[in-house]
């Protein structure tokens, strides 16, 4: 369990890139995904991988899952297209690295670094070198993007309500140089990267509380399923509308949360919004399929 003691008997969760900063199409397209295409080889059919790993990680239900479980849901995808295969190119699964993902929850380099020590596999090594140049690309690339209306304004009505607690897929090294670079480190009592756990893990911190004062903020179907598992509210940031999803928390989400009005018809009508907003086939495949 993360270690902290509560200091309010409220506790909202929130998810860092896409739904806190707008850093998801800057990290995926300029950062992840050209970094996919140099590693492993894809320069032959770069425009379908860049489609593969966008709906992934941006256009999907798969939004905001872990890197690694992305990149090979990617690599499958693409390696089911006929475009791909008419031109030769072949695109390797690394079997070892989705061995590893099934028996690991803390998805970072760390934990990756030790099973490369413990097994010198080629695909985990690569997938390793994969995983820190992105990080370099991420290091250089991402700065001055600061967080969405309404976040800050929404942390500050919190802060003498409810403990916020960072709950991301995000290394640690860049949620604490993100949240720090835009001050708001300070509304936080603690910020969860993908070295502490899943974010299912990292919200076990809501058995710190009484029933229904716990509440997830994200933008991804992952965020909803970690405060399902942990008997958490949901409120869903949409990919596309995350100023209105916003100022709609600020101005009745956080009022609802603390008057014990969220749950049920208020909560159901976000969640029916927040689902009709990600697809779980991709546009190629539907529109072949007519």
């Amino acid at each position: 369990m993360i270690d902290f003691t509560p200091k309010h008997d409220y506790l909202v969760g929130i998810d860092s890139d896409g739904c806190v900063f707008d850093t998801m199409e800057l990290k995926h397209k300029e950062c992840f995904i050209p970094n996919i295409i140099n590693h492993y080889g894809l320069q032959g059919v770069s425009k379908y991988a860049r489609e593969a790993a966008e709906f992934v990680n941006l256009y999907s239900k798969s939004r905001g899952i872990n890197r690694f479980p992305a990149l090979v849901e990617a690599l499958e995808w693409l390696n089911r297209r006929p475009e791909v295969k008419g031109r030769g190119v072949n695109v390797e699964i690394p079997k070892s690295l989705r061995n590893w993902m099934k028996h690991e929850t803390k998805l970072g380099n760390p934990a990756l670094e030790q099973e490369v020590e413990r097994t010198g596999d080629a695909d985990l090594i690569h997938a390793l070198e994969w995983s820190c140049a992105v990080n370099d690309s991420i290091a250089l690339m991402v700065r001055g993007v600061p967080p969405f209306p309404f976040v800050r304004e929404s942390l500050e009505k919190l802060n003498s309500k409810a403990d916020v607690l960072v709950v991301s897929a995000t290394p640690n090294e860049a949620l604490h140089r993100e949240w720090e670079e835009h001050d708001l480190s300070r509304y936080t009592v603690a910020i969860c990267g993908q070295e502490i756990g899943t974010k299912k893990e990292s919200l076990t911190a809501a058995a710190k509380y009484p029933p229904g004062h716990t509440l997830m903020i994200g933008d991804a179907p992952g965020d909803h399923k970690a405060a399902v598992a942990n008997s958490a509210l949901f409120f869903p940031i949409n990919p596309g509308a995350e100023e209105a999803s916003w100022q709609r928390f600020y101005e009745e989400g956080i009022d609802r949360f603390m008057a014990g009005t969220f749950a049920g018809e208020y909560q159901a009508t976000l969640l029916a919004e927040f689902d009709r907003r990600l697809p779980e086939r991709p546009p190629w495949e539907v529109v072949g399929s007519g």
